[in-house]
C-alpha cells in the first residue's frame, strides 16, 4: 500500500471493460486485476483470462517514487523486500490501483497505456 490517494474512491472495473472504454476512463482512478509481467523494459499488466503478454493487449504499470509502496503494516518498502527487484510479483495475478493515462503508452509506446501512481498491489 502507499499513503498516496487515500481520499479518492478507485473504479474497480474488469479487464476487458477497461480495455474497450479506456477513453472513457481516461485519468481515472481504477483498480483492475490482472496477470503482472516484469522484463527487461517490461512492467505490464495483462488480461489474465485471455493471457497474451504482447504489449498492445496490455497496460504499462508505472511505479513512482511520488506513491512508494509499503508492505502492510509495516514501513519496509515493497522494492526494498526482495533487494528492488519485481520478482515477488511477476507473472502473478494481482489486483492494482492507480490512474489510467491513455497517452503514456509505455516502453517504445507500444501499450494500450499506462496505470500511473500506482499506490495499492494485492497478490
Amino acid at each position: 500500500m502507499s499513503d498516496c490517494d487515500n481520499d479518492i474512491a478507485f473504479k474497480h472495473v474488469t479487464y476487458t471493460h477497461l480495455i474497450d472504454s479506456l477513453k472513457f476512463y481516461d485519468q481515472k482512478y481504477i483498480e483492475i486485476t490482472g496477470k503482472y509481467q516484469e522484463g527487461k523494459e517490461q512492467s505490464a499488466l495483462f488480461n489474465d483470462s485471455l493471457y497474451l503478454p504482447k504489449p498492445n493487449t496490455g497496460l504499462w504499470v508505472n511505479f513512482s517514487q511520488d506513491c512508494p509502496l509499503y508492505l502492510s503494516g509495516t514501513r519496509i518498502g515493497f522494492f526494498e523486500y526482495n533487494n528492488g527487484g519485481f520478482t515477488r510479483i511477476n507473472n502473478k495475478v494481482v489486483k492494482i490501483r492507480g490512474k489510467l493515462d491513455i497517452h503514456n503508452k509505455g516502453h517504445l509506446k507500444q501499450y494500450k497505456g499506462c496505470i500511473d501512481r500506482v499506490s495499492f498491489i494485492e497478490l
